[in-house]
């Protein structure tokens, strides 16, 4: 089974961003879960959102306590929160960030950190600071856990109704993401 943990802040579509990982996984043929963690918290809080992807039926339904998979969307909980909790050395991290990954504090092997400037691509390709969908893009990529066709489709079936301009902007900042 493969776990993910998606840290960021409220109002940064981290819950979406599950969501969109567990659509795209079941367009691949996987069994998948998505569900946030959160309390009372306002916009700008910190949340934490999961996902579950498997061949197999998944029957858990607790929190994700040792992640395959860590995404952080914004950088700075990296010095309030310890988000690299439960991980070990086969990790893969994925931050939203202009720094180069050997200056990234976090204390997981550099070689499964990847850094992507995420913001940078979301105010170029969607003209707004959320960077749930670009990182998603970084997500296919690092893993190989969803194809970057299953995570355009999740968008157009998440998003298709409401706005078929915001459905294209998402999908070419995910391109964008992946080819980087």
């Amino acid at each position: 089974m493969h776990q993910i943990r998606i840290h960021g802040r409220g109002g940064q579509g981290v819950v979406t961003a599950a969501e969109l990982i567990a659509i795209a996984a079941f367009n691949d043929g996987w069994q998948a879960q998505a569900f946030p963690s959160f309390g009372v918290e306002r916009t700008g809080a910190p949340i934490e959102a999961f996902a579950r992807i498997d061949k197999n039926s998944i029957r858990t339904r607790e929190h994700v306590y040792e992640p395959n998979v860590l995404i952080i969307q914004d950088a700075t909980l990296l010095s309030s929160i310890d988000v690299a909790r439960g991980c070990d050395k086969k990790t893969i991290v994925i931050i939203n960030s202009t720094l180069p990954k050997e200056k990234i504090k976090i204390k997981l092997p550099q070689k499964n950190i990847f850094v992507i400037d995420a913001t940078k691509i979301a105010l170029e390709e969607i003209g707004k600071n959320i960077v749930n969908t670009v990182i998603l893009g970084a997500f296919a990529k690092a893993t190989g856990l969803v194809t970057l066709k299953s995570l355009e489709k999740a968008i157009e079936q998440k998003f298709g109704e409401k706005n078929k301009s915001l459905v294209e902007k998402n999908i070419n900042a995910i391109r964008k993401a992946y080819n980087l």
